[in-house]
């Protein structure tokens, strides 16, 4: 008898908001293929190439060298871009740029 006095007064929790929606991922402007390219050629390609992107739209660079994952993230806070997010691909990965100027 306590255990149900106890559950009929416990109580009652607040109702939980819905979860925000999971933002799509938006698809990339350019993609660099650097897949087989050795540091530091996947930021060489990605400071060269960035231009040909409209500011505001993203460019994924492809590689398979493990250095690009810390590589590319510290690029973009050097020079000011978003990085938007990293993808794990079959053959390395795909690191999502946004291109802020």
């Amino acid at each position: 008898m306590s255990f149900r006095r106890r559950a009929r007064n416990a109580p009652t929790p607040p109702p939980q908001a819905p979860a925000p929606p999971v933002p799509r991922a938006e698809p990339p402007y350019l993609i660099i293929d650097a897949l087989g390219r050795k540091c530091p050629i996947p930021i060489i390609l990605l400071a060269e190439r960035i231009r040909e992107v409209p500011i505001g739209q993203v460019v994924a660079v492809t590689a398979d060298d493990v250095a690009a994952r810390t590589d590319v993230p510290a690029w973009c806070r050097m020079k000011s871009q978003d990085f938007v997010r990293e993808e794990t691909l079959p053959r390395g990965w795909a690191f999502h740029i946004r291109r802020t100027y």
